[in-house]
């Protein structure tokens, strides 16, 4: 990969018409328009310092291995072992929520064109076919990867611009700047307005994440000190100006407030799609919005495959030897992807039963990949002059941004452990904590019982790793 590629990977997997799209009416619900609309400015500010902290990180380790193997050299084996595994968690929680999202998309589209109500069950299974796609492409080698990736880019741009330009333009009635900006909605039962704001978040919070991709993807890219750091906060700057954009537009178009919670497709924007276009133009819409998140999707699989491989290269997971291996035809971690979508749909499986599942696997995303990205950031900060950076670094603004980065993600953590729903019974429980909870224990165990023992990143580019990763070629 080149540059461009390199920020298109990270830019796919941030995909403002994945997240932005498929947590709209959670965050209707959760807040209203007042929350999202300046919930995404203030989060999108933070992701960007936490990116610029991360490029600078990443400039000095570009490896596959990215966050863990940043953690090891700054802060040791323990470090690296704690922040692998919640890498892990969130990148495969993201795999789960970004084709569980597209899955209801392609239902609300299911049921304009062919009258078919969506279901539990239905979503499952085209969530499954999607999976299955994903791994297929993934498995037939980065260049494929990295060609639907800078389509993707193009058609992220052009599909905000599309679906923007036709709400603005169409003959209706639209809504006023301070019902976009100021109007504050809270069906979640709770009390608090402000613990209701930080809930919101969450929509603009998961958006925000997988720009560590472009790290993950750092061996496959040329010059990758600078391409790589280049590519994080490129994809996060065009992410927030694209995002607020598509919001905005969504949002001044709303009809029916009430009826757009409540649609019978399942998706609130596919709803003020029909309001404002009528139903022809809103399939198109839809459709550009699935293929978008596809691509997402698809980008996603990518990052946490490598995680996977890198992870197992270094004998972290169980059965490593088998997620380790890299087809020689391809040069891709082929059984590191099929894992990746297989565990992805394990997450998922609760929204067959829970109807608010889906923001508990898109929460567990967010506790999973923000935590990991700042564990390094901090480990920097604590090594100091120890810390040899890059030939891209932020100079005298590294350590100002660091603790107010790191500050951010200890704070955003334990909101999106919360309950989201009052009252709290077994349908509505948040389980994104507990999901936590039990892989950190697991993690732990796997500590104690091996990596403590065997656990030890070889030096960058060493001749025992070059060795080790050659023997593994299928």
């Amino acid at each position: 990969m080149g540059g461009f590629g390199n920020f298109a990977i990270s830019f796919s997997v941030i995909c403002i018409l994945a997240g932005g799209m498929t947590l709209f009416g959670f965050g209707l619900n959760t807040g209203g328009p007042a929350v999202m609309m300046w919930g995404w400015v203030a989060i999108g500010l933070f992701t960007l310092l936490l990116g610029l902290c991360l490029g600078e990180v990443t400039s000095a380790y570009p490896t596959s291995g990215a966050l863990f193997f940043m953690a090891d050299r700054l802060g040791g084996p323990r470090w690296a072992w704690v922040t692998g595994w919640l890498n892990l968690l969130g990148l495969l929680g993201a795999i789960a929520g970004i084709d569980y999202g597209c899955a209801l998309f392609v239902g609300a589209f299911a049921n304009l064109q062919w009258g078919i109500v969506p279901t539990p069950e239905t979503t499952i299974l085209i969530f499954a076919g999607i999976l299955l796609l994903h791994g297929a492409l993934n498995a037939a080698g980065v260049r494929l990867v990295n060609v639907l990736n800078s389509i993707s880019v193009w058609w992220q741009l052009g599909g905000v611009l599309l679906i923007v330009g036709a709400l603005t333009l169409a003959p209706v009635e639209h809504q006023s700047a301070t019902f976009v900006f100021g109007h504050f909605n809270n069906g979640t039962g709770f009390t608090s307005p402000l613990y209701v704001a930080a809930l919101g978040c969450l929509l603009a919070a998961y958006t925000f994440c997988g720009y560590d991709a472009s790290s993950h993807l750092s061996e496959e890219t040329t010059q990758a000190q600078t391409a790589a750091p280049r590519g994080i906060v490129r994809a996060i700057a065009w992410s927030w100006a694209a995002g607020f954009v598509l919001l905005a537009g969504m949002l001044f178009a709303i009809q029916d407030y009430d009826g757009t919670l409540g649609t019978s497709t399942g998706v609130p924007p596919a709803q003020i799609f029909i309001d404002v276009l009528g139903t022809g133009m809103a399939k198109g819409l839809l459709l550009v919005v699935i293929v978008a998140q596809l691509f997402c999707g698809n980008a996603e699989t990518a990052a946490a495959s490598r995680m996977v491989f890198a992870f197992s290269r270094d004998g972290a997971l169980p059965f490593s030897s088998t997620w380790r291996r890299v087809s020689r035809r391809t040069r891709t971690p082929i059984a590191a992807v099929w894992l990746s979508v297989g565990v992805a749909f394990l997450l998922a499986l609760p929204s067959l039963y829970s109807p608010t599942a889906y923001a508990a696997v898109t929460a567990i995303n967010v506790i999973g990949m923000t935590p990991a990205c700042a564990i390094p950031v901090y480990l920097r900060l604590r090594a100091g002059k120890r810390f040899r950076p890059g030939p891209w670094n932020l100079g005298a603004w590294s350590k100002p941004l660091g603790w107010i980065s790191v500050t951010y993600v200890v704070v955003l953590t334990v909101v999106f452990c919360l309950p989201q729903t009052s009252p709290i019974t077994g349908e509505s429980f948040n389980y994104a904590g507990v999901t936590l909870i039990a892989v950190l224990f697991l993690a732990w165990i796997m500590w104690i019982t091996k990596g403590k023992r065997d656990y030890k990143i070889p030096p960058l580019g060493s001749e025992a790793e070059n060795r080790a990763l050659a023997g593994e070629v299928i």
